[in-house]
C-alpha cells in the first residue's frame, strides 16, 4: 500500500498558488446585484465628497472670532440674517457679527467658518441672536471631499462587496462595476455506502452530508456550486462523471475516496485524463490528512476526505483559499480569545483544528474541546469554532490562553 506523502499547510497553499494558472472572467453588474461579488477593478473618485462645505448640526454659521470666549454671563450677540433651505444655496455670505441659521447637511455660506449648535443659542428677536458657548474654525463642519477627495481610491480590486461599499458606490455616482464572474464549483460525493438523503438508509449505508455540506460553504464564500449527485466507488462511472463536471465548471470537488485503500479510485480517475497533475497527496493536518489537490488541464480538481468535518476543515482552508486567489481577495480571519478548559494532547507531526464549544465563567471565556471520531457530524452543531494547534506543538495546556476560530 502506498503510504501518503505529506506537505505541511504552508507548503500546500504555496504548491496551490504556484500551479494557478486559469483565469476567472468578469462582468459589469448593476451595484444593486453586487452584494458578496468581488471587485475586478479599482475604483476611483471621480468628485469629490462632499462637494461642498457643509454643517453636521443644526445651528448658526458664523464666523469663529465672533464667538471667541462667549459664556451664559457674557453672551456673543450676532445678527441673523437669514437662513440655508437644505438642498439649497445660501441666500448671502456671512460678515463679520451676523450668523445663518443651517440645518443637518446644509451648506455653509460663505464667510462662515463654524456651526454654533442651536441649543447653545437663544433667538432673542427676529433677528438678534445670543450665542453663549464658544466654536472653533471648522468645528461642526464637513469640509469639501474631506470624506472622499477626487481621484481618490476608494475599493481596491478584491474587495468583497458588503453594504456599505455599495453605498459609497451610489454616493458617488457609480451605478455599474466590474465583478468577477462567480466560479462554477462541481460537487461530486463517492463511495459505495452513501445514499441520497431523501431515500430509506439500510444497514451500513449513510445519507449524503458533504454535497449539502460543501454546496453550503460554496454559497457562504460566493461561488456557484453545481451538484453531480452520488457516484459509486466505480472507476467508469466516476470517470465521467468527472469529465462532465470538469468541462461544465471552473473547479470540481469530490468528496470521499481520497485515502490510499484498495477502492479509492480518486487518484486513479484523475491522472487518467490527458494534461493532468496530482501534486498534493496528504497533508500534515488533523482532520484532513488524506486530501488531494491536483489539475486537469488549468482547472483544480480536490478529493477531499469523507469525514464531514475534515472535508469542511480542508473546504476553509485550502478550496477557499484556492478561490480568494483566483479573485485577489485577501482575507482576514478575525479570532476570540479565551482560555483552555483542560489539556489536550493532539497528535505528533500534523497540525491540528481541534472543535470548541465556549462558555462564560466567572466572567471569562473558556473553551471546551469537542471531542469527535471519524464520520460523526454532530460536532459541528455542538462546536462555536476551532483552535489551530501548530504542528510542532505538543497540544494546550489548561488554563492557556488560545484564539478561537468561529466556524
Amino acid at each position: 500500500m502506498e503510504l501518503l506523502k505529506l506537505v505541511s499547510i504552508k507548503e500546500a497553499k504555496e504548491i496551490i498558488e504556484k500551479n494557478l494558472t486559469y483565469k476567472i472572467e468578469t462582468e459589469k453588474i448593476n451595484i444593486l446585484d453586487s452584494l458578496g461579488r468581488i471587485l475586478a477593478m479599482d475604483i476611483y473618485s471621480n468628485e469629490n465628497v462632499p462637494d461642498f462645505v457643509r454643517s453636521t448640526v443644526d445651528g448658526y454659521a458664523a464666523q469663529s472670532e465672533d464667538v471667541f470666549g462667549a459664556s451664559e454671563s457674557l453672551p456673543a450677540i450676532l445678527k441673523l440674517v437669514g437662513e440655508v433651505k437644505i438642498g439649497q444655496t445660501p441666500p448671502c455670505e456671512i460678515n463679520a457679527g451676523e450668523c445663518m441659521y443651517v440645518p443637518t447637511g446644509g451648506m455653509l455660506p460663505k464667510g462662515a467658518d463654524t456651526v454654533v449648535m442651536i441649543e447653545y443659542t437663544e433667538k432673542l428677536d427676529h433677528e438678534t441672536i445670543l450665542v453663549n458657548k464658544p466654536t472653533a474654525p471648522l468645528q461642526n463642519i464637513v469640509e469639501i471631499g474631506e470624506d472622499v477627495k477626487k481621484g481618490e481610491l476608494i475599493l481596491k480590486r478584491g474587495t468583497k462587496i458588503r453594504p456599505y461599499e455599495i453605498g459609497v458606490l451610489s454616493s458617488l455616482g457609480i451605478l455599474e462595476i466590474e465583478v468577477y464572474k462567480k466560479i462554477k464549483v462541481g460537487i461530486i460525493s463517492t463511495g459505495d455506502e452513501v445514499v441520497d438523503p431523501k431515500e430509506k438508509i439500510n444497514l451500513g449505508q449513510v445519507r449524503d452530508i458533504n454535497s449539502y455540506l460543501l454546496y453550503s460553504l460554496c454559497e457562504e464564500e460566493g461561488v456557484e456550486p453545481i451538484l453531480y449527485g452520488i457516484v459509486k466507488d466505480d472507476y467508469e462511472k466516476l470517470r465521467e462523471t468527472l469529465d462532465r463536471a470538469i468541462k461544465e465548471c471552473d473547479v470540481v470537488i469530490m468528496s470521499g475516496g481520497s485515502s490510499v485503500g484498495n477502492k479509492d479510485e480518486t487518484v486513479k480517475v484523475i491522472k487518467s485524463f490527458e494534461n493532468s497533475n496530482i501534486f498534493i497527496h496528504g497533508i500534515a493536518i488533523k482532520p484532513g490528512k488524506p486530501t488531494i489537490i491536483g489539475k486537469i488541464g488549468e482547472k483544480f480538481v480536490y478529493g477531499l476526505p469523507g469525514h464531514p468535518l475534515a472535508c469542511a476543515v480542508i473546504f476553509k482552508n485550502f478550496v477557499a483559499h484556492y478561490f480568494d486567489k483566483l479573485r485577489g481577495f485577501e482575507r482576514e480571519d478575525f479570532w476570540i480569545e479565551c482560555k483552555m478548559a483542560v489539556n489536550y494532547h493532539k497528535a505528533q507531526g500534523r497540525a491540528e483544528f481541534l472543535p470548541v464549544r465556549i462558555k462564560v465563567e466567572n466572567g471569562e471565556l473558556i473553551a471546551y474541546p469537542t471531542y469527535y471520531k471519524s464520520g460523526l457530524i454532530s460536532c459541528f452543531s455542538k462546536s462555536f469554532g476551532y483552535i489551530y494547534i501548530e504542528k510542532e506543538l505538543e497540544g494546550v495546556y489548561q488554563g492557556q490562553r488560545v484564539k478561537v476560530f468561529k466556524f
